[in-house]
């Protein structure tokens, strides 16, 4: 690479206003990497992944998951494609050459990467079994191989898979085609709408699904519900099942809300098994015991609008953001908590936010919850980003980074060492 090469792959790095004490402890992972104000720094890798086979276009990345052997798992949502990505598959005049059109046919909507970004393994999408879910939303995989995906759509559930795609349980929990129009019920808990952001505890052997305002907990082999809670521990009797006010924002936090602020967008269990719950709606992850004890709240960029009311009730002359996702919804950016991703050292020091706002990643301890740094920022060039909705990370300390919207991409970020340039 050129030093211009090399100048453009550095990600640029911020810092807030609350910066932490110097950072250390992720050494025991990467050696000698270089901190900024206690938080590690990132150089994103503009040449991973490799360009996928066969024309197959890359399209929203809304799931990343790492596995026990650092390869790296995402779903490839094709529903979102524009016909010109797809010229290759249909559409050419009679009579035309079959490489007409150099680029592309809808891929595989589940795609395993190696380290060196090739793909290894890829499969799932509409016609590869009729329960794959419309609405494609979270991945998983487990230490013996499995894996999960699930959506959100009300047909959709969380499917457990063989490695190589053959489908071996369903979670089912699919709620009556009537339960879309009628009240939300923070209660119910035979059924589930919208089952999509859940976490696998392989300790317990046990789901954690987000939805309204709540967490539940199944059992992971037969389904059957176990306990759930609300917001700060509230039990489930007392969750409000009223919408979250909308507030007017004026560059202020959103105001105080024991409940759960919808929507809520990840759930992640740390080692020494303490509960990671995102709220985009008020710009705050709740950290609880297994039991749902509460325990601490992180706010991260508070002062952004949160998703409430759109962005935080913004009045007419300041009017958030209008997104549209093709062939699915219109909705506004708003809110810091997308996916959130813990670090693999020993002590899993940090947090790490994906935050589709301010199109950055923002970096957390996670003991105290001060808020050390960010990396990123809006746009298409390497290292920058569009709409932030996905993240992993390995055991070598890289970060990895899907978009939504129109960012349809996926990158690494590898830890900068000291003395690196």
């Amino acid at each position: 690479m050129t030093k211009n090469q090399t100048a453009a792959a550095l990600i640029v790095l911020c810092t807030v206003a609350t910066l932490a004490m110097s950072g250390v402890g992720y050494a025991q992972v990467v050696p000698k990497q270089a901190m900024d104000n206690g938080a590690p720094q990132y150089r994103v890798d503009p040449f991973w992944p490799k360009p996928l086979p066969n024309k197959w276009s890359m399209q929203q990345i809304v799931g990343i998951f790492v596995d026990h052997m650092d390869h790296v798992w995402f779903l490839n949502r094709g529903r979102s494609a524009l016909p010109i990505e797809l010229a290759a598959e249909a559409g050419l005049p009679a009579g035309a050459p079959p490489n007409a059109a150099l680029c592309c046919v809808r891929g595989p909507e589940l795609i395993e990467m190696d380290q060196q970004g090739n793909v290894v393994n890829a499969w799932g999408g509409p016609g590869f079994h009729p329960k794959w879910p419309v609405q494609l939303q979270t991945v998983v995989v487990d230490t013996k191989g499995f894996v999960w995906v699930s959506g959100e759509a009300n047909e959709d559930s969380i499917l457990k898979f063989t490695r190589d795609g053959k489908l071996v349980w369903d979670f089912e929990h699919r709620p009556p085609p009537e339960a879309a129009m009628m009240p939300e019920n923070n209660q119910e808990t035979s059924y589930i709408i919208n089952k999509g952001r859940f976490q696998l505890d392989e300790v317990a052997n046990e789901l954690y699904i987000i939805n309204q305002k709540r967490v539940t907990i199944y059992d992971a082999s037969t389904g059957a519900y176990k306990r759930g809670w609300g917001g700060h521990g509230m039990p489930l009797s007392e969750i409000n099942n009223g919408e979250i006010p909308a507030y007017k924002w004026t560059g202020g936090p959103p105001p105080e809300e024991r409940n759960f602020a919808p929507t809520l967008h990840f759930v992640e269990i740390s080692k020494d098994r303490r509960v990671y719950i995102g709220e985009r709606g008020q710009n705050r992850i709740q950290v609880f015991t297994t039991e749902g004890k509460w325990l601490q709240d992180i706010y991260v960029s508070p002062n952004s609008p949160s998703q409430r009311g759109g962005c935080g009730g913004l009045n007419e002359n300041i009017k958030a953001p209008a997104v549209t996702v093709v062939g699915t919804f219109t909705q506004s950016i708003c809110g810091t908590m997308y996916k959130m991703i813990i670090s693999k050292d020993p002590q899993q020091k940090y947090l790490f936010v994906a935050d589709a706002h301010n199109d950055v990643i923002w970096t957390v301890e996670r003991q105290s919850g001060k808020t050390l740094g960010c990396f990123g920022g809006s746009g298409r060039l390497a290292g920058q980003m569009t709409f932030p909705n996905a993240i992993g990370i390995d055991t070598f300390g890289n970060v990895y980074v899907g978009e939504v919207d129109f960012g349809k991409r996926i990158q690494r970020f590898a830890p900068v060492l000291t003395g690196a340039r």
